[in-house]
């Protein structure tokens, strides 16, 4: 069903200082990216086959910059890869999970992503995505 982790999503309200913090524990950035469909700025730190993924919003309307007011910085989504993401998210639907996403949206990476809501899920926001093309 699902392939691996892919990556672990906190929110951070200054990506350049999380980075810091984050490199005085040991990661390393691998790459940074802008995702302007998503309204955030985001960094890559690979953990094994899997990435700590640090969202900074890049407009306070985005659904990061309203999560940053609400709850503050810390985890917003767990992600995990899958194989054919239209028909995962039509399978999850059928067994009764709310969808905040019907139809997947562009991600990171170009990947495809969609989000499965928190209250389907003990409270845990889940990104599924899918690698189209050479994406990473």
């Amino acid at each position: 069903m699902f392939k691996k982790i892919d990556h672990l999503g906190i929110a951070v309200a200054n990506l350049e200082k999380a980075i810091k913090t984050f490199e005085l524990l040991g990661f390393k950035v691998a790459g940074m990216e802008e995702v302007p469909e998503q309204k955030v700025k985001v960094a890559f730190l690979p953990v094994g086959e899997s990435n700590v993924e640090l969202l900074m919003p890049t407009d306070e309307k985005s659904t990061i910059a309203r999560f940053l007011m609400n709850k503050g910085e810390g985890v917003h989504h767990l992600a995990f890869l899958v194989e054919n993401i239209e028909e995962k998210l039509a399978e999850f639907k059928e067994k009764g999970f709310t969808l905040i996403d019907e139809k997947p949206r562009v991600g990171a990476h170009g990947k495809k992503i969609a989000f499965l809501h928190p209250k389907s899920i003990n409270g845990v926001l889940i990104e599924l995505c899918e690698v189209v093309g050479d994406g990473k």
